[in-house]
């Protein structure tokens, strides 16, 4: 087995978990068991349990990216909005755990606002992208497109913690309505 496959397989499998059971599953002899390595040599390709997180988050942030904005890539600037949201609800919750891990798990090397937000490398950087253009198109005001940005997700990520957290008792579809809803409330907000 080469060393950088190795490595992925180890990823991989701390990946699994996490999405499977969540961040606090992930152990360095549990992943080497389930890759078939001694924990020794899981640690010779990440030095620390965190390191390993570090890198599933990085990797899960980089296939996240690949694949957001697929839903309406063209079309009208509140199609392409829409569509990054419902991107975003695929994942949150199709994936509680990674959601939680990547997003409101409190993480070293977790992305922060605005910096982090600013140097793009996220699938945030893309809705950043589609309201410059609709700033660009007149559709939307003029304003920090970040801080807009942030304001367009905002509402509906506090509603997706609620929902995970059992707090809204609405089925996943109805849920989703509610969400649209919430969200071109809020496009309403800042259209010119």
């Amino acid at each position: 087995m080469s060393t950088s496959s190795t490595a992925e397989k180890i990823a991989d499998a701390a990946q699994a978990i996490l999405v499977g059971e969540g961040a606090a599953a992930v152990t360095m002899r549990r992943v080497a068991d389930m890759v078939g390595v001694s924990p020794m040599a899981a640690y010779k390709h990440y030095p620390s349990r965190q390191a390993l997180l570090d890198a599933v988050a990085d990797r899960a942030f980089r296939e996240l990216a690949g694949g957001w904005g697929r839903r309406a890539p063209d079309g009208p600037w509140e199609a392409r909005a829409l569509g990054l949201m419902e991107d975003f609800l695929d994942f949150a919750l199709g994936r509680p755990h990674l959601y939680r891990f990547l997003m409101t798990d409190r993480r070293e090397r977790a992305r922060r606002f605005p910096d982090d937000f600013e140097a793009g490398g996220s699938p945030f950087g893309m809705l950043v992208v589609v309201v410059e253009e609709g700033m660009r198109a007149g559709v939307v005001r003029q304003d920090d497109p970040l801080e807009v940005s942030l304001a367009m997700t905002s509402s509906v990520q506090g509603l997706v913690q609620l929902y995970l957290g059992g707090r809204i008792g609405l089925e996943e579809d109805d849920f989703r309505r509610l969400c649209e809803r919430t969200a071109r409330r809020v496009l309403d907000g800042v259209r010119n």
